[in-house]
Order: C-alpha cells, then sequence, then structure tokens
C-alpha cells in the first residue's frame, strides 16, 4: 500500500517540535540542531519516519491540496500577495498546512480555541518553522490592535460561532486590508454547525465593516473577500 503523500517540511518540524526534549534529539544532533530548511530531503524524510516510530500522530499532514475550498483560497491568496496573516480557528489543520507549504515566507499567525491543537501548531514554530506563530484566543476577544493584519482568513468557523455578529466584527477590527472567509453553502449532519448562511446575510453582516464583499459558490460552501473600509487601496 502506498503512503498517502505529505507536507514532509511541515511533519518534520512537528516531529522536531515534539521529541526536541527527547534523548533521542542527543543521538541525532544532524536532524535536531540545524535549521529546518538547512536539512536535505533525505533528513526531512528520516525526521517523519522517526516520529511515526515514536507513535506521533502525522496524519494531520497530508495533502488536502485536493479540497476545492482549500484550492480557490490559496488562488485568491495568490493574488493578493499579504503582507502578514491572521488565521482565524486554524484547527487540525486542513488550511493551515496547505498555507504554510504554499507560501513558506509568509508570517502567518494561527490562531485556536483549543489548548492542544495550538499546541500542536506551536510544535511546529519549536521545529523550526520561524514565520508560524501560535496563539490560543477567542474570535470574539482578539488580543490584537486595531489592523494588525493584512489579510485575515477565517475558514469554516463562522458557522460554529453563536454570537456570529460580534465575531465578525472582532475579525473586521483587526484586518487592515482584507476578510477572507468560508462558510458551507448547505444543511449538513455536522450537529456543531449552527448556522446555515446564505450570501445575502454574509452581505448583511459584513456590511458595516467592508467597502465592498465578493461572495463565489465552491463546491457546496460560500467563499467570501470583504475589502475592508479602513484600506486604502
Amino acid at each position: 500500500m502506498n503512503t498517502p503523500p505529505t507536507y514532509t517540511r511541515l511533519a518534520a518540524a512537528y516531529v522536531r517540535g515534539r521529541l526536541k526534549y527527547d534523548p533521542v534529539c542527543a543521538a541525532q544532533p544532524h536532524l535536531f540542531a540545524p535549521p529546518l530548511d538547512a536539512l536535505a530531503p533525505e533528513a526531512l524524510q528520516a525526521l517523519v519516519e522517526l516520529g511515526q516510530a515514536h507513535g506521533l500522530r502525522l496524519h494531520r499532514f497530508k495533502y488536502t491540496m485536493g479540497l476545492p475550498r482549500v484550492q480557490k483560497v490559496l488562488g485568491i491568496l495568490r493574488g493578493m500577495q499579504p503582507a502578514d496573516l491572521l488565521d482565524i480557528g486554524s484547527g487540525r489543520g486542513a488550511f493551515l498546512w496547505p498555507l504554510l507549504d504554499a507560501f513558506p515566507h509568509l508570517p502567518v499567525t494561527a490562531v485556536d480555541t483549543l489548548d492542544y491543537r495550538v499546541a500542536d501548531i506551536q510544535a511546529v514554530r519549536d521545529g523550526g518553522v520561524t514565520t508560524l506563530t501560535a496563539r490560543q484566543a477567542d474570535a470574539i476577544t482578539l488580543d490584537f490592535p486595531d489592523r494588525q493584519f493584512d489579510l485575515v482568513t477565517m475558514l469554516e468557523v463562522l458557522e460554529h460561532i453563536p454570537a456570529c455578529a460580534q465575531a465578525l466584527a472582532e475579525v473586521c477590527r483587526v484586518a487592515r486590508r482584507f476578510l477572507l472567509l468560508s462558510v458551507p453553502s448547505r444543511p449538513d449532519d455536522n450537529p456543531e454547525h449552527i448556522h446555515l448562511f446564505s450570501e445575502q446575510q454574509l452581505r448583511e453582516l459584513l456590511q458595516p465593516h467592508a467597502a465592498r464583499v465578493s461572495v463565489e459558490h465552491v463546491h457546496n460552501h460560500l467563499i467570501v473577500v470583504a475589502r475592508m473600509r479602513t484600506t486604502s487601496y
């Protein structure tokens, strides 16, 4: 059976971050001491195999580029070329890992409410992905200054939040140029989805904060790009 392809660089960073205090590190300094991006592909693969041998859950780093909504959002980001990015609700990394793979030099701050998910993101940072910052926070109370981030992404998150209008106001507060979000466009059986938004509802929610809103339908999802009123563009 073929091994599913993974984001090897990110998986290797995770292994380094998780095993940095393990005695195995002292025995293999050639894998743990150099900067991550100084390692040859063979060394990155050796780290992945080492993580698997230690029972680390590396399935989270499997390729998800096949998700239409992820492909669409990455394409939009290539056109925008943000200076930095805040990702709200990074979760298991279904968008975060493809983002870091596609934009390895982009400063990304990843926020989640769950401590163990933040710890996983922090492990990737500790393992050598220095463009990544992990923060534990709730979308309705973000501890960032106004317009701190050039672009904010919020993918498959808003439908989980009871105070959705408050969350959008807070997210737009910290966005300098753009907010890019996605939500399901059809009912599903996920009990954690407490909202089902129409295009018109999203436009109305964003109207107080955005100078322009565009919406696209992508495989049972709505992809929304909102240009902030505060931008000079």
